[in-house]
C-alpha cells in the first residue's frame, strides 16, 4: 500500500517561503516574483506548492489578469510582512546598494506632483540606480490607503490630514494657491479683485468629487484623509459670499495639465498650486497673480506605511524625494 506524504506543519515553513509569497503577492506574476528573488519560475512555483500544501489554501488563482489573491492570501498578506521585516530588522539586513539594485519603486501621485517632482525623480535614479524601475500610479484612485497597507504603493504623495498611526509622512514643499489665465486676458493689465472671481468663469482641478465620497474637499478611505481638490474651495466661497457674490464653476476637470490648453482663447481664470502655475509660465502664453483673497497655504508630503521605516532601499527613495523636493525653487513670482 502507498503511503501519501503528510502535508507540510505550519510550524516547520521555511522562511524562504514565505518571501515567495510576498512577492507572488506583490507582483501578481510568477515571472516577475522570480526575477525580483533572482529565481527561476520553475522554483517559485514549487515554493508556492509547498506553501499552498502547508496553509491548505490555493492562496493565488490564475486569471487572466494574472495571479489573484485568496480571501485567505488577502487576510495574510499584511501581518506576514510586517513579520517577514521585523525578523529581518532583528537579525540585520543587507545594504542597499542603488548602484546594483533592481528594486522597483511604485509611487502613488497626480500628474501635477509627477511633472514637478517625478520628473527629477527619474532622472536622479537613472543615474544612481540605472537598474531599477519607477512606478507611477494615480493618488486618486479611491483604494490609495488600501493599496499603500497590503504593500502595492511604496510611497504616495499628496496633501493629506487625519494620517492614521501606521502611516508615517515626510513634508516635501508647503504650497499656496495662485489666479492664473491666459496672456490678454482682462485681468492682465490690473490687480485682481475679488468680484473677479465671480465675474469670470472658473475653472478648476478636482481629484475625486462628492460623487467619489469627497467631505470638504478630502476623500477618506480606511482612516486615511485625502485631498480631493487642487485649491481651497472653502476660503474662495467664503471670501465671495462676504461680497455677496457666488462662483461660477464652468469646466472642472481630473488632470491639472489640461489646465493651458483650456485657459487658452478663453476668459476662464484658474486656481492652482504656485510651483505649478511656474511650470505653466514656462509656455509664455499664461500669467499667474496672487489670489485676491486669504487661502490656506497646504503642505504636501510623503506617506508610506509604518513597517517601511526601517527597509534600506525604501529609506534611500524617501532621502531622495525629500532631497529633490528641497532643491525645488518654490518662490512664487507673477
Amino acid at each position: 500500500m502507498k503511503r501519501t506524504q503528510a502535508p507540510l506543519s505550519p510550524k516547520r515553513i521555511d522562511l524562504n517561503l514565505l518571501r515567495v509569497f510576498d512577492a507572488v503577492f506583490e507582483d501578481r506574476n510568477l515571472l516577475r516574483a522570480g526575477k525580483r528573488l533572482h529565481l527561476s519560475q520553475s522554483a517559485i512555483s514549487h515554493a508556492l506548492s509547498r506553501l499552498r500544501e502547508a496553509l491548505q489554501d490555493e492562496l493565488f488563482v490564475r486569471t487572466a489578469k494574472g495571479m489573484e489573491p485568496t480571501a485567505r492570501a488577502l487576510a495574510m498578506a499584511t501581518p506576514l510582512r510586517e513579520a517577514v521585516r521585523a525578523i529581518h530588522d532583528t537579525l540585520g539586513v543587507q545594504p542597499f546598494e542603488p548602484a546594483t539594485t533592481t528594486r522597483r519603486f511604485v509611487v502613488a501621485a497626480n500628474d501635477y506632483v509627477t511633472s514637478v517632482l517625478l520628473t527629477k525623480l527619474a532622472r536622479r535614479m537613472g543615474d544612481a540606480a540605472p537598474s531599477s524601475d519607477l512606478i507611477v500610479r494615480p493618488a486618486t484612485r479611491l483604494d490609495l490607503a488600501e493599496q499603500i497597507d497590503v504593500g502595492r504603493i511604496d510611497i504616495a504623495l499628496g496633501i493629506f490630514a487625519d494620517v492614521p498611526g501606521r502611516f508615517q509622512s515626510a513634508r516635501l514643499w508647503i504650497q499656496q494657491d495662485v489666479l492664473v489665465f491666459r496672456k490678454g486676458h482682462p485681468l492682465a493689465r490690473r490687480k485682481p479683485r475679488i468680484e473677479d472671481l465671480a465675474a469670470f468663469p472658473l475653472l478648476t482641478v478636482s481629484l475625486g468629487g462628492q460623487e467619489e465620497g469627497a467631505v470638504s474637499g478630502y476623500i477618506v478611505e480606511r482612516g486615511l484623509a485625502r485631498q480631493s481638490e487642487m485649491f481651497d474651495r472653502s476660503a474662495l466661497e467664503d471670501a465671495l459670499a462676504a461680497a455677496g457674490k457666488r462662483p461660477h464653476y464652468r469646466i472642472t476637470v481630473p488632470h491639472s495639465l489640461a489646465v493651458p490648453d483650456l485657459l487658452l482663447g478663453s476668459d476662464m481664470i484658474s486656481i492652482v498650486p504656485a510651483p505649478l502655475a511656474q511650470a505653466f509660465l514656462t509656455r509664455r502664453d499664461l500669467l499667474a497673480k496672487p489670489l485676491p483673497y486669504a487661502a490656506q497655504h497646504a503642505t504636501v508630503r510623503a506617506l508610506w506605511h509604518r513597517r517601511d521605516e526601517h527597509d534600506p532601499a525604501h529609506l534611500w527613495l524617501r532621502e531622495q524625494l525629500v532631497d529633490l523636493a528641497g532643491a525645488q525653487d518654490l518662490s512664487f513670482r507673477a
